[in-house]
This record gives structure tokens, C-alpha cells and sequence, in this order.
């Protein structure tokens, strides 16, 4: 979309209401911004239908680029309902633009995964499940309806999550839960007939079976008992599930604060 007699308002904010807006600042003059310009236009093209692309020229609209302080050009910023919600500059590459495109725009399931969030957080996760099932089957790349999932699955389904886990590995802020499901789902995949004889065995069997019912508790008690029974039991495998749990739950889950200190005791 061009500028000709652009209304910023209605154009893009009240616009952005509606559908996400893309805006462009750039000029005639500018270089890197004839490179940027086809790009972001065959991205808008493939991407139709979840963004608008407008292109203002900081030359013929100088007072809108002075109100959203644009210093150098080019420069990018997303506008959803009315704010900013992501923002670059410079000519970048088409894949940069693509991933930050992919982590920006909200996704077109955000009901549906809201919708899931909310089920969880009323203790129906069995409701939940199927709704974020169909999510990724119409966009298998929603990285938030796989972690959800992944939380859900990963104590009845250790197997399935497995093949999950690893749509969610490049993404820097699920990497706590990817180690913790990692260590979880091979332990909890795991028959009891394959864990080592020791004085530990028994207790550590116990540990597991009460991560299984997410006994968390319980287990955290169990799995410090075999700390302090028999240290490296299992290739250390009692220390490893304690810090799995903690992740899994996060730092500030009262399971956590409870056994952290414990758990820290009995290292030493």
C-alpha cells in the first residue's frame, strides 16, 4: 500500500484493529531502503491475509516520522491495535525478516490457544489436549500451542511429546523446558526392569512411578531420599530428575521452593 493521501490514523492504527500493519519508512534517496522494499513486498504477498504492508516516504510525511522518532531509515515497525508490537531497522535479509515475522505476528489460532490457557488454568486439561491438536494441525509451527502441549502430554504420552520437543529447540525461551522434558520423557519412557540394581533401586522406582501421577511432591521427596541413599545412582540420574522437575514447574512453583533447599543440602 502506498501513501498517497495517507490518514495515519485510520490507515494504520484503527486499521491495526483489524489486521496487523507493517509500516515501512523510507525515501527516494535511500539505498538500502530500494533493497528492503521488494522484499517486504514478496513477503506481504506470500503472508497475505496476515499482515498489511504500508509504505510511508519520511520525505512527503517528515511529522509522522519525527512522532515515532525514525532517526534512520530504513525502519520497520508492526503496528497491533493500535501499538507497536515489533519493531527493526535496516535493510535485513529476507530469512531474518521471515523469522522475526514468524515470533511477531500473533497467530491466527490466538483464540483458540487462549482459549486452551484458560481450560488448563481451570484444571481441564483434558479439554484443552484436542483444542491445541487442531491448532498445529493447520499450523504446525505455532511454537506456544506445542509448548502447552508438550506440558500436557509429557506425563501420559512421553513418547508422542518426544517427537514433539524438537520444533521447540530453537526457540531460546522454551530452552528450560526442552532439556527438563528431555530428561522426563526418557525417564518416564523408560520399564522398570531397565533401571540398574543398587540399595537405591527401590525408592528410585517409587520416585518415578510418583512422577508418572504427577505427584511432584512426592516424587522431589523420593528422588532426594536416593541422594542421599546412593549419590550416582542410576548415572546421577536423581539429581537430573530433581532439576528437571524444577524447570518444569519453574523456580517459583511452591513444589519448587519447598525442595530446593533440601534437594541443595543433600548434594553435599
Amino acid at each position: 500500500m502506498q501513501t498517497e493521501s495517507l490518514d495515519f490514523n485510520c490507515d494504520i492504527l484503527e486499521q491495526s484493529h483489524d489486521i496487523p500493519v507493517l509500516v515501512d519508512f523510507w525515501a527516494e534517496w535511500c539505498g538500502p531502503c530500494r533493497m528492503l522494499g521488494p522484499v517486504l513486498e514478496s513477503l506481504a504477498e506470500k503472508h497475505a491475509g496476515e499482515f498489511l504492508l504500508v509504505k510511508i516516504n519520511t520525505e512527503e510525511y517528515p511529522e509522522i516520522a519525527q512522532r515515532y522518532g525514525i532517526m534512520s531509515i530504513p525502519a520497520v515497525k508492526l503496528f497491533i491495535k493500535g501499538e507497536i508490537a515489533g519493531e527493526f531497522a535496516g535493510a535485513l535479509p529476507e530469512d531474518h525478516i521471515e523469522q522475526w515475522l514468524k515470533k511477531t505476528l500473533p497467530s491466527r489460532y490466538a483464540e483458540e490457544i487462549g482459549l486452551a490457557a484458560g481450560l488448563v488454568a481451570e484444571g481441564k486439561e483434558f479439554k484443552a489436549v484436542p483444542i491445541l491438536e487442531e491448532v498445529l494441525k493447520y499450523e504446525p509451527g505455532n511454537t506456544e500451542a506445542t509448548a502447552m502441549l508438550v506440558r500436557l502430554k509429557l506425563f501420559g504420552s512421553p513418547e508422542e511429546v518426544a517427537a514433539l520437543v524438537p520444533m521447540l529447540e530453537k526457540e531460546y525461551e522454551f530452552s528450560e523446558l526442552v532439556s527438563s522434558v528431555a530428561t522426563l520423557s526418557e525417564l518416564l519412557s523408560r520399564k522398570k526392569e531397565a533401571y540398574p540394581d543398587g540399595p537405591a533401586r527401590e525408592l528410585y522406582v517409587r520416585a518415578v512411578d510418583e512422577l508418572r501421577g504427577k505427584n511432584f511432591d512426592a516424587a522431589l521427596d523420593a528422588f532426594i531420599g536416593v541422594l542421599r541413599e546412593d549419590r550416582y545412582y542410576d548415572d546421577d540420574g536423581a539429581r537430573k530428575a530433581c532439576i528437571a522437575v524444577f524447570k518444569y514447574l519453574g523456580e517459583e512453583h511452591p513444589v519448587t521452593l519447598k525442595h530446593r533447599k533440601i534437594f541443595d543440602r543433600a548434594l553435599y
